[in-house]
């Protein structure tokens, strides 16, 4: 599986105006609602946030990663955000967030949706790629990064 074919360019976003968790959370879902690619944001919003709820997804290093599995998803997809300040996001370093990726499926996709986190996890092991994208100055730029590593 490649990143690149669950994100579309429509779904990143540089910077994130959301200062908050949950904000960012919404505002990433509202992107892919604008995409076309989430017909339920209300549902999607309320899915990922439950399953924040249960335990962070704020992994370390300066990455979360929410996510989950809606009905209203046809297919796997992906939007990312980089905040314009770095967010708390109760990760396990106990460090602020600096990039968001949130990833939702079907519920019947859920192969799918656990090989999208692992791939999304070992690409931002990098340090290298990590601290680039941290440091994108736009979506375009963000997204570049991403389809780069696919490469």
């Amino acid at each position: 599986m490649k990143i690149i074919d669950i994100l579309s360019p429509k779904a990143v976003k540089v910077p994130l105006v959301s200062t908050a968790k949950r904000e960012a959370i919404d505002e990433l879902v509202d992107l892919l609602a604008s995409a076309g690619l989430a017909g339920d944001p209300a549902s999607l919003k309320r899915v990922v946030w439950d399953r924040e709820t249960q335990r962070s997804t704020g992994i370390g290093e300066g990455l979360a990663i929410p996510h989950g599995k809606c009905p209203a998803i046809r297919q796997l997809v992906m939007a990312v955000g980089r905040p314009a300040q770095p967010i708390d996001f109760d990760s396990i370093d106990r460090k602020p967030v600096r990039l968001v990726v949130l990833l939702a499926s079907p519920p019947d996709r859920m192969s799918d949706h656990i090989q999208a986190l692992g791939r999304i996890s070992r690409l931002m092991t990098n340090a290298t790629f990590r601290e680039a994208t941290y440091g994108a100055e736009s979506a375009e730029a963000l997204y570049r990064l991403f389809e780069g590593a696919e490469k």
